[in-house]
C-alpha cells in the first residue's frame, strides 16, 4: 500500500467516526420527546393514546437520522473505497 491508499483508508475511518456521532441527536431528541409526552399524559390522562401515537411517530422520524449515520459509517468501513 502506498501513501494515497493509506490516506484514503484513514479518511474513511475518520468519516465513519463522524457519521456515528449523528446518533447523539436522535437520542437526545427522543429523550426530550418522551419526557414531554409523560408530562402531557400526567396533565391530561384521557389523551394518553393520542399523545403516545404522536410521540412514537415523532421518535420514528427522528431515529431515521441516526440510522442514516450508521449506514454511512458501515459503508465507509466495509465497502472497499479503492478499486484495482
Amino acid at each position: 500500500m502506498d501513501f494515497n491508499e493509506n490516506f484514503i483508508l484513514g479518511c474513511s475511518a475518520i468519516g465513519a467516526g463522524l457519521a456515528v456521532i449523528a446518533g447523539i441527536g436522535p437520542g437526545v431528541g427522543q429523550g426530550i420527546a418522551a419526557g414531554h409526552a409523560a408530562a402531557a399524559v400526567g396533565r391530561n390522562p384521557g389523551a394518553k393514546s393520542e399523545i403516545t401515537s404522536t410521540m412514537l411517530l415523532g421518535q420514528a422520524v427522528a431515529e431515521t437520522t441516526g440510522l442514516y449515520g450508521l449506514l454511512i459509517a458501515m459503508l465507509l468501513l466495509f465497502v472497499k473505497p479503492l478499486l484495482p
